[in-house]
């Protein structure tokens, strides 16, 4: 099974808290835009695209055995593009403050697993496991 190392998970999810602070802070809707891109390019590229994990493979070092398999990895990275694309869309046919709600979810999914709790994890989890029960 693929892993990818923690630091990388961390590292992108701490450029999304950054980017939606900034966009909520200045009313930088493109910002929020720039972020789905970057999450975008990270899921079509296996992670290898995502400008925060590109940035921390340059400045942090891969030490250490903590990681995080790549399935799961890409799981919430799906999540993310999922709560960016409802916010951009709610944002494009005016509805703002849903557009703030789908991005203040995504911040709070973020911020938690910072945090040490994955919500996307649990999510996951509780998805596999209805899966292994329609087979049954």
């Amino acid at each position: 099974m693929k892993e990818v190392p923690i630091s990388y998970v961390k590292a992108n999810q701490a450029g999304i808290v950054v980017f939606v602070l900034l966009a909520f802070a200045f009313q930088w809707t493109w910002l929020v835009a720039l972020l789905w891109v970057i999450q975008v390019l990270g899921l079509v590229g296996g992670g290898n695209w995502n400008l925060f994990v590109a940035v921390s493979k340059r400045l942090l070092s891969r030490s250490g055995t903590e990681t995080q398999a790549a399935e799961l990895t890409r799981f919430n990275n799906a999540l993310a593009v999922l709560f960016l694309t409802l916010s951009l869309a709610s944002f494009v046919i005016g509805w703002s403050m849903m557009g703030y709600i789908s991005t203040g979810l995504l911040l709070l999914a973020a911020g938690a697993a910072l945090l040490g709790y994955c919500i996307g994890c649990t999510i996951y989890y509780r998805y596999k496991q209805f899966i292994v029960r329609q087979r049954v």
